[in-house]
């Protein structure tokens, strides 16, 4: 938790890591299995591809 900031920075830091543990559907595979790695990267846990897209949502 941000210590520090005004009320709607800590409301948008904590929907955005709400949405980082959300699994998606994996293009290749089409698994809902796809967790964020880091920042931008996203991996299938099944197949084990990485894409590279958005830093809170997978989008392609």
């Amino acid at each position: 938790m941000v210590v520090g900031y005004g009320k709607s920075v800590m409301k948008a830091v904590r929907e955005a890591e709400r949405k980082s543990k959300k699994a998606y559907k994996c293009p290749s595979c089409s698994r809902i299995s796809v967790k964020r790695q880091s920042s931008g990267v996203w991996i299938c846990r099944k197949c084990k591809t990485k894409f590279a897209s958005g830093a809170f949502e997978f989008k392609l």
